[in-house]
């Protein structure tokens, strides 16, 4: 097993979601790899990652919503509040979601369904520079012999 490693910086608006899909599918195609995994981890505590409908905006509209409902921002129990009033809020966001996501990687494209997409949820109100670290694993010599050799590689 072989992994390559790139990261990539999502510069934000500020609270709300950002697709990045496409640099991530970049990244996969760029390593070459025909079968694996790619794992994204984003690198903050105040922003996470999650799997969710790319083709109705709504949706999303959808997911705000709940995530404000479910963690709202100056509650007068929250202490940690350092970074102003979305501080804890932010924090609490990002832990009924996610900070990686791993992906199946067949045919050298990510194996998504139709309507999914990999987004960044920015839990601050503030612009934030986040960084992304995009991994890829699998087996590029398997690959590489059997395109030497005219046959597929065994599964």
């Amino acid at each position: 097993m072989i992994a390559k490693t790139e990261t990539f910086e999502v510069r934000t608006r500020g609270r709300g979601s950002h697709e990045i899909t496409d640099e991530v599918a970049r990244i996969v195609s760029s390593s070459g790899l025909e079968e694996g995994i790619v794992t994204v981890f984003i690198r903050h505590t105040s922003a996470s990652l999650v799997i969710y409908e790319n083709a109705d905006p709504s949706a999303r509209e959808d997911l705000h919503e709940f995530l404000d409902r479910i963690a709202p921002d100056g509650e007068a129990w929250h202490i940690h509040t350092a970074e102003g009033p979305d501080d804890t809020a932010s924090h609490l966001r990002m832990t009924v979601t996610r900070t990686s996501e791993t992906i199946p990687v067949t045919g050298g494209r990510m194996a998504l369904g139709t309507w999914q997409g990999i987004f960044l949820l920015e839990h601050r109100l503030v612009p934030h520079r986040r960084e992304i670290v995009v991994t890829v694993v699998g087996n590029w010599e398997t690959a590489e012999r059997a395109e030497g050799s005219g046959t597929s590689p065994a599964v």
